[in-house]
């Protein structure tokens, strides 16, 4: 597992405030809540849970742990699912339950989301559980409490790709009094795989995904070339068919099922 670093201006803040604040600052400056959900089926999250839907009760009870926007937790509340969209920014679940008051909207912390045992069939988390410097565990913990026996979580972290790896390995010492603050862990296929299983799960499928915005990432860090160029986008359309995932892919996503054989898992092992 890696770690990446944030400037910040104010680097003394709780993590969890932290956490808050940025988040907030980042959904405002995207003009908060929109309902954007038609692109959603077309998203690599969505290709790697769908196998798995089907397996899911009639009105299955979902939570979207982290939910942002509340994109996914509308496009799931729409297509009959029982969600319910957590997020520790308070601003944008007060502005979600106000524009779409019949879906359900709390804020919360996915470490301690104050949700009975066993409350949930699935639970699906994108690029949260990397938050928080003591690492994956107690999102992992929470999460396996909050799922029934049998329940499925999907997760996704961002991938330490060859191009995070090399970039590790030449990077110089960070000068001292930076403002710089911890933001989150990088980790491989197998280390997310090695996380999810110390919680207690069984890890079904890991791959990576988002291989687009790595080489989007890449052409723009190690080459210069700004996001918004139509030669950007163009190279990294090209390129996505021609490099594995593994070297390059942004995220990587995990399908795991908390066992169903009534065992609770103790949390230890670690």
């Amino acid at each position: 597992m890696r770690k990446d670093y944030i400037a910040a201006a104010e680097p003394a803040d709780h993590e969890t405030e932290f956490v808050e604040k940025y988040w907030t600052a980042v959904w405002q400056k995207e003009g908060g809540p929109q309902g954007q959900i038609d692109r959603i089926p077309r998203r690599d999250e969505y290709r790697a849970m769908a196998p798995y839907l089907a397996q899911l009760p009639k009105a299955a009870r979902v939570l979207d742990g982290g939910c942002g926007l509340g994109d996914w937790t509308l496009y799931f509340a729409r297509n009959g699912f029982s969600v319910t969209g957590l997020d520790l920014s308070r601003q944008t679940v007060e502005q979600l339950q106000a524009r779409f008051p019949e879906v359900e909207f709390v804020d919360g912390d996915i470490r301690r989301t104050g949700f009975p045992d066993s409350s949930f069939d699935a639970y699906f988390s994108w690029g949260v559980f990397e938050h928080f410097e003591s690492g994956l565990q107690d999102c992992v913990g929470e999460a396996f409490r909050v799922l029934k026996p049998g329940g499925l979580l999907f997760v996704s972290v961002p991938l330490d790709n060859l191009r995070h790896g090399i970039r590790g390995a030449l990077a110089r010492p960070r000068p001292a009094g930076n403002k710089l603050r911890f933001y989150q862990w990088r980790l491989t296929r197998a280390e997310l795989a090695q996380e999810l299983g110390i919680g207690g799960f069984d890890v079904l499928d890991v791959q990576p995904i988002n291989k687009r915005q790595g080489i989007l990432r890449s052409l723009h860090h190690e080459f210069g070339l700004p996001y918004e160029w139509l030669l950007t986008k163009g190279l990294s359309v090209l390129l996505a068919p021609l490099i594995p995932g593994s070297l390059i892919a942004h995220m990587v996503i995990a399908v795991a099922r908390k066992p169903d054989n009534g065992a609770q898992h103790s949390g230890q092992g670690r």
